[in-house]
Parts: structure tokens; C-alpha cells; sequence
């Protein structure tokens, strides 16, 4: 077999060839460290971390420094869920039943709430350090007495009550500022009556649609019970002890009368055997995961979500009551308005029947300009050597334009175009 020689490549070639390698290598360490485009930072474990205030069950916190993927180890969530929390991001109020977690993200209370503890995104707002210090007083406080509410139910409970008292709050200013200005707009119409109004307006309906949200996501939860039944996560931590317990128990029930069978068995070959056990670990793994997913779908099909329901539709009512104060003050600035419109309106009557009397009048005069100035001619005639013969001539006009006024007052008011 005829033996192949080498290729022969130039030195031009070869020294391309090398350039463009070195290229791509440093390329390719640039893209690896984050510096071949600036401006890039490096991510890691530690960035966009925030600080977040940490309420155990006790009633005690602390304010820890964490990064989004540890929270989402921490609690279980997705990263769309923690979005919501983000105070970059502007979301509408929601609230969110997971696994392993509440999202709760009302108005300036943004925290997520598990079956031990509440992770409280840290603020210098008041609404936020009044959840904090309350929410620890009354743990504080349940040590010492019993409660039947769950602590993630207390946890909520607080976050539904204080927003509601804010918005309502609000609400109550709004009317306290609001309802002086229109009285007084009524009275008078002036153009800085009208902005202040066109301003309280704006408000107004940003505050409706912030309570409405709040509203609609409460009616929302009250009617899906699935929801409502994720909520529980005080139950559904101990029905997953519990079953992780039965689960060890039955391995090693199980795994004891594996070795009690083999040991009084005949000898085999240790192939066999080990076959034979890990066959046995995978059927029992097997009967104990179906086990557990037979046991809690029929425990959360058969959920007692009456206790949150009754909480729920308490907030319910109240945040229902301030929308309807909103809608109240909306129909009163509606009101208002029309009554300008109906006061404009009578005005701009009262100057077109003013229009038109002076139309009139304007008429007449000109019939009585037409005579003299035809009497202005120069022109003779016998009606100029009698003085008193151009006087009846003034007479009877003005007699004539007297006349023909009153004429048109008679058909306007048969017509009834003027109030006479």
C-alpha cells in the first residue's frame, strides 16, 4: 500500500492560522470572565441581594441579606412569583397560594409566608414597620393564650387588616378634602375650582382602581376553594411529616423482614440476591409513593376551608364598604358636574334670549334710520316748508318701530322663545 506524505501548508498560512486561534481563544475568555462587553457584571450568589425582615412563629426578627435564588430555594417559589415582590416593578395587589408558600403583594406589605415564618421585604415605610412590630406583639401575645388560626391565617389576617385601614384611610381624607371643593364649585364656577376638582378626580380614580384590585382578588380567593385549600400550610407541613414518618417506618418494617427472609432462606449467589433486594426496594418504593399521593389528594379533596373563607369574607365586607364609599364620591362629583353643565347651559340660554331681543331692536332702529335718512336726501319737497308736518313724520315712525317691537315680543312669547 502506497504510503500518503504530509501536506505541505505555506508560512503564510500557518502564521493566519495561529493569529485566528489566538482570536478565538481570547474571545472565548473574555465571554467567560464578563469583560469582553461592558457594563457586564458578573452573577453570582451574592447579586441583587436585599434585605428582608425575617418574623418566626414566636414573634421574634431579624433582618437578613438575601439573593433572589435563595429565596427561591427557601420557600419554593418561581421567579415570577418573587417578581411581584420586587419594589422595581410596579404589579397590582395579589395574593398567591403555593406549595410551600403565601405571596402576598398589598399595597406597600410585601412578604412571603410560610408555615413557620414570614419573609418581610425590608422598607422605611410606615405601613411595612407597623406589619413588623404588630405582627410581633401579637405572637408575642398568642404564647400565652390559644388560637386556633394558623399562624400563616394571623400572618395574612394582618396584612388584609392594615391595608384595608390604609385605603379606607385614604379615602376618608379624599372625602374630608373633596366634598368643601365641590360645595364651593357649585356656588361659584371659577377656573381654580375646576382644577383643584380635575385634580381630586385623578386621584380619585387611581384610588378606586388600587381598592378594586384588593377587592377583586379577595372575591377571587373566596371563590375557588383550591386556593383557598393551598393556603393551609400549617396542615399540609404536618400531613408531609407525618407521611415522611410512616414512610421510614414501613422501610425499615419492610427492610427487617427482607433480611429475616433471606437469612432463613437457602444460600444463593450474591448476584441474586442483590437483584432479588433491589427489586424489593423498588416495589416497596413504588406502593409508598402512590400511597402518599392517594392520601393527599383525598386529604386536600376533603379540606375544611371554612376557617379562611369566614376570614376572607370579613375583609371582604370592609374593603366592599370603602369601594362603595369611592363610587359614592364618584356619583357626587358626576352630580356636580351635571348641575354645572345644567347651570352653563341656562346661562348661555339667558345670553342667546338677550341675543335676540337686541336682534330685534337692532331691526326696529334700522326701519326708524331708513326714514331719516331718506328725509336727508337733498331733494325738495312741500313736507319741508311745514316744520310741524316732519315732526308727524318722526311720530308716526317711531309710533310704526314701537309697534313692530312689541310685535315681536308678542310672537316670542307665543312661541315661547322668552320668559315674558
Amino acid at each position: 500500500m502506497p504510503q500518503l506524505d504530509p501536506p505541505s501548508f505555506s508560512p503564510e498560512f500557518i502564521t493566519s492560522l495561529q493569529s485566528s486561534r489566538y482570536y478565538i481563544d481570547e474571545l472565548g475568555s473574555n465571554n467567560l470572565r464578563g469583560a469582553g462587553f461592558p457594563g457586564l457584571k458578573k452573577r453570582g450568589h451574592n447579586h441583587g441581594s436585599r434585605s428582608w425582615i425575617l418574623i418566626d412563629c414566636k414573634g421574634d426578627s431579624k433582618t437578613m441579606e438575601l439573593d433572589k435564588f435563595t429565596l427561591m430555594r427557601r420557600c419554593s417559589l418561581p421567579s415570577r412569583d418573587l417578581r411581584l415582590l420586587d419594589p422595581l416593578f410596579i404589579y397590582p395587589s395579589s395574593i398567591l397560594g403555593r406549595e410551600k408558600a403565601i405571596v402576598v403583594s398589598l399595597e406597600q406589605i410585601r412578604c412571603v409566608i410560610t408555615a413557620d415564618e414570614v419573609i418581610l421585604k425590608n422598607s422605611l415605610d410606615g405601613s411595612v414597620q407597623q406589619y413588623k412590630s404588630e405582627l410581633c406583639k401579637r405572637l408575642e401575645m398568642a404564647k400565652d393564650q390559644y388560637d386556633d388560626l394558623p399562624f400563616e391565617f394571623r400572618a395574612l389576617e394582618l396584612a388584609l387588616e392594615l391595608t384595608c385601614m390604609s385605603l379606607d384611610a385614604q379615602v376618608k381624607e379624599l372625602e374630608l378634602e373633596i366634598y368643601p371643593v365641590l360645595d364651593e364649585l357649585a356656588s361659584s364656577i371659577s377656573t381654580l375650582n375646576l382644577e383643584r376638582v380635575r385634580r381630586f378626580k385623578g386621584h380619585l380614580l387611581a384610588l378606586t382602581q388600587r381598592v378594586q384590585k384588593v377587592c377583586d382578588e379577595i372575591e377571587h380567593l373566596m371563590n375557588d376553594d383550591g386556593d383557598m385549600a393551598e393556603m393551609y400550610l400549617t396542615e399540609k407541613k404536618e400531613r408531609r411529616d407525618n407521611l415522611t414518618n410512616s414512610d421510614l417506618s414501613d422501610q425499615n418494617n419492610s427492610s427487617e423482614d427482607i433480611i429475616k427472609s433471606v437469612s432463613k432462606s437457602a444460600p444463593v449467589s450474591p448476584v441474586g440476591s442483590c437483584s432479588g433486594f433491589q427489586k424489593l426496594q423498588r416495589a416497596f418504593s413504588s406502593i409508598s409513593s402512590s400511597k402518599h399521593g392517594s392520601f393527599l389528594s383525598s386529604s386536600s379533596g376533603g379540606e375544611n376551608i371554612d376557617q379562611l373563607e369566614m376570614l376572607l369574607e370579613a375583609y371582604f365586607v370592609v374593603i366592599d364598604n370603602t369601594l362603595n364609599k369611592l363610587l359614592s364620591l364618584k356619583e357626587y362629583i358626576e352630580d356636580t358636574e351635571d348641575l354645572i353643565n345644567i347651570k352653563l347651559g341656562n346661562v348661555q340660554n339667558q345670553l342667546i334670549q338677550f341675543e335676540l331681543l337686541l336682534t330685534a331692536a337692532t331691526f326696529v332702529a334700522t326701519i326708524f334710520a331708513v326714514v331719516t335718512a331718506v328725509f336727508g336726501m337733498n331733494f325738495e319737497d312741500t313736507v319741508f316748508e311745514n316744520p310741524s308736518t316732519f315732526n308727524w313724520v318722526l311720530i308716526v315712525s317711531g309710533v310704526f318701530c314701537g309697534m313692530l317691537y312689541m310685535a315681536f315680543l308678542i310672537y316670542f312669547r307665543h312661541k315661547k322663545v322668552l320668559p315674558l
